[in-house]
């Protein structure tokens, strides 16, 4: 990205004319530019893939490709964006506006000012960084809209627009797809007796241990509170028990110090899934897992209860003794 327009940016030249080549070459030789020059329309196409030009400079004339052709190209499927720089000997109001409408940024009639050429190139370096600089903040408010704050996992929206794709493609192509919600043991006594930083510390260690046993095809994250889930795609309902008890295991053996003292804090999990038959929804399998979650809480906590479509599957991990 250009941080300002005296820092070096990419700027493509394509000319059809040797001579208005060698012109452009010698104005800007001295420049603080990285220069590319092509003669026709598709080689400059080419280039657009290859060297990603900040800057393209286009004559209106060229062989195989027109520059209108390819501004109108760029602009339909390029990214990222490009300032483009029309030269043209054709001046008119109608040449140009038909050019602007192409989607062109500036034009510049021949023959120019070596003084105008280096000012619109500026005009273009300041648009290009302001643009992905939008972008970019563009990005990371996307990034924090989907994001928990406290955990630094997808929040509710991204976990549930990743499993309801994930689960479109588990049902078309009759792969297995698995829903795991899980929350901590008797998280309202931790926050009465430690504290409400003391709770949000015990999240924050759950929540470390969660995205550690979550492969990188798969995604967890934390809907609220205590609450969390974890989506798991293309295994089969043994591995998918193994890997969540390997979870629960870790957890419980994991040490939390709040408020200075040692405290045991376990998870319970719910697993719902199917195995590549069936339509279920996403909402079908959260219901099921919240009903599996409720199970494990009421035969003893830390443990995890699974259900596939209608058919109960009743898995318990060994419970810590009180």
């Amino acid at each position: 990205m250009i941080a300002n327009p005296q820092i070096a940016a990419r700027v493509l030249i394509a000319e059809d004319s040797p001579v208005c080549r060698k012109l452009l070459q010698v104005v800007l030789a001295s420049q603080p530019y990285e220069l590319r020059f092509v003669g026709d329309g598709v080689e400059a196409l080419n280039q657009l893939v290859e060297f990603q030009p900040d800057i393209l400079i286009c004559d209106w004339w060229m062989p195989g490709l027109s520059g209108l052709e390819l501004c109108r190209h760029i602009r339909t499927s390029c990214n990222p964006y490009t300032y483009i720089v029309f030269v043209t000997q054709n001046a008119d109001t109608e040449h140009l506006v038909e050019g602007l409408d192409a989607g062109a940024d500036d034009y510049l009639a021949k023959p120019f000012a070596t003084g105008e050429l280096l000012a619109r190139i500026r005009v273009g370096c300041r648009t290009v960084q302001m643009r992905r600089e939008i972008e970019e903040k563009n990005a990371l408010l996307e990034k924090t809209a989907r994001t928990d704050h406290l955990t630094g996992l997808p929040n509710r929206m991204a976990v549930e627009e990743f499993a309801s794709k994930q689960l479109q493609a588990a049902v078309r192509h009759k792969f297995g797809f698995w829903v795991v919600v899980t929350d901590l043991d008797k998280f309202k006594l931790v926050n009465d007796t430690y504290g409400h930083f003391a709770g949000d510390e015990a999240i924050k260690r759950f929540a470390a241990v969660l995205k550690a046993n979550t492969r990188a095809s798969d995604i967890c994250g934390r809907l609220g509170g205590d609450e969390f889930l974890l989506i798991m795609t293309h295994g089969d309902r043994k591995s998918i028990i193994q890997t969540v008890e390997r979870l629960r295991a870790d957890f419980a053996n994991e040490v939390c110090i709040l408020n200075g003292q040692e405290v045991l804090v376990t998870a319970s999990f719910g697993i719902a899934g199917f195995d590549g038959t069936g339509e279920p929804t996403l909402q079908e399998l959260l219901t099921r897992a919240d009903h599996a979650l409720y199970s494990a809480k009421a035969f003893g906590r830390n443990q995890i209860r699974a259900e596939i479509l209608s058919l109960a599957l009743h898995v318990t991990s060994p419970a810590v003794k009180p």
